[in-house]
């Protein structure tokens, strides 16, 4: 989570202009694509809890060089749902792909935890202390309609088809729990639509936050596969608002910049969390609402290339003489959640229209880990599956890996797996 990353920085030296970073961490990756989805840092991570008569699973939030042991926060605490959510999916994805039983179990398990973090207002606690107690009072724990909250529904409608048929008294409380989840949506959050002005742009004031598009792009995530799962018919009427005022959100065109970005919040952009691409994709293709698919390809074709030549982390924009000014740019930090939204929407791109320069473009920028970075270096390394925490600044990167960090390059390198073209530029860059 970016209120948490890049804590502490370390100087690294490089070894060339385009190298990776040899170091005791790991020797040369191998020329083998299967063996880089390395999850044995993610389940050095991962540690079973019993709460009351329920075992349910969490994943450690800190992990600290040189010797990676678990480190817990004084104000956080040990774990969060936030990263327990994201590390379920990739274990429902990763027992899709090996047929391995243990990841299904893990994925009882994180998805317990997610159930067991849910207030009774509907919404979710993040964080939980070394005791296992919940933390009920920092202000990124507290159950509100925020990040969490949508992960967690994420994560919940992701795992219900693993247990429809196998385990129906458990998808049957997860059911329950998104029912009583999107019963808080409906009774916090507006449908009706209304604008205000930011710094020169018409916003729209119906999304979490007012303008959050960030957030309400994991929500659609959440909602498509809820609706699914329900058939409520509420869901529908509200993923078309969210859409509606992300594409509000979305700034510049072909031409001019930002070329399509769209912004996070008033008038910022920030790399993390930007998955307003990926959501519109999906949300297009499963509703089919071409308007959502036009405006996904147009952030990915315009807005990508440039965020990625100009090594962009966030921006503030404004009008000015009916121009977009960038008031102010920032190039660090640079973390691996930043690439996994434009990964997997660029491999959405190319899966709704064929065009092989999406799943080319998913590739080059799946090559962040490998040293095609700001500042050339190994920050993902696949005999260990450590992802190093970020890059802070000139030729400094941050050593450590926790949760964030780690999962977010293995949900990258997982999907850069499943398409070949994507794959092979990988590849080609690893044994160049």
């Amino acid at each position: 989570m970016v209120y948490r990353l890049l804590t502490v920085t370390l100087l690294l030296t490089f070894v060339s202009a385009w190298g990776c970073k040899e170091d005791n961490i790991s020797s040369e990756v191998p020329g083998n694509l299967d063996g880089l989805v390395n999850s044995a840092h993610l389940d050095d991570l991962y540690e079973e809890i019993v709460i009351g008569e329920d075992t349910m699973a969490i994943i450690h939030i800190y992990s600290e060089y040189p010797d990676y042991a678990w480190l817990s926060d004084d104000d956080e605490g040990a774990s969060a749902l936030d990263d327990v959510a994201r590390a379920a999916i990739f274990y429902m994805m990763n027992y899709q792909s090996t047929g391995d039983e243990q990841n299904l179990l893990k994925v009882k398990r994180l998805l317990s935890f997610i159930l067991h973090m849910q207030a009774n207002s509907g919404f979710f606690y993040n964080f939980i202390w070394d005791d296992h107690t919940k933390n009920r009072t920092f202000k990124t724990s507290v159950p509100q309609p925020n990040w969490w909250t949508w992960r967690a529904m994420w994560a919940l409608s992701e795992g219900y088809p693993y247990f429809e048929s196998t385990d129906k008294v458990f998808a049957d409380r997860m059911t329950e729990s998104l029912k009583k989840a999107a019963d808080a949506i409906k009774d916090r959050l507006p449908i009706s639509t209304g604008t205000k002005s930011v710094a020169g742009f018409e916003v729209p004031t119906w999304l979490p936050g007012e303008t959050a598009s960030d957030q309400a792009a994991v929500m659609i995530l959440g909602l498509l596969n809820y609706y699914e799962i329900t058939g409520d018919a509420w869901a529908l009427e509200y993923i078309r608002s969210l859409a509606n005022g992300m594409m509000l959100m979305q700034a510049g065109d072909s031409s001019n910049f930002p070329f399509n970005a769209f912004l996070s919040w008033e008038n910022i952009w920030h790399a993390y969390g930007n998955s307003q691409a990926h959501a519109l994709l999906k949300a297009g293709k499963q509703l089919n609402e071409p308007s959502f698919i036009q405006s996904g390809l147009d952030e990915v074709t315009d807005f990508y290339p440039y965020m990625i030549e100009n090594n962009l982390s966030d921006f503030a924009i404004k009008v000015q003489n009916d121009e977009i000014i960038n008031e102010r740019s920032n190039k660090y930090p640079q973390i691996a959640y930043n690439y996994r939204p434009m990964v997997l929407a660029s491999l959405e791109a190319y899966e709704i229209t064929g065009d092989e320069k999406y799943a080319e473009q998913a590739g080059k920028i799946a090559c962040w880990l490998f040293g095609n970075n700001i500042d050339n270096a190994k920050m993902y390394f696949s005999e260990s599956g450590i992802c190093f925490d970020g890059i802070s600044g000139s030729q400094s990167v941050n050593q450590n890996s926790g949760a964030e960090s780690t999962i977010e390059a293995l949900l990258i390198l997982q999907a850069i797996e499943q398409n070949q073209i994507a794959k092979q530029v990988v590849m080609d860059y690893i044994n160049r």
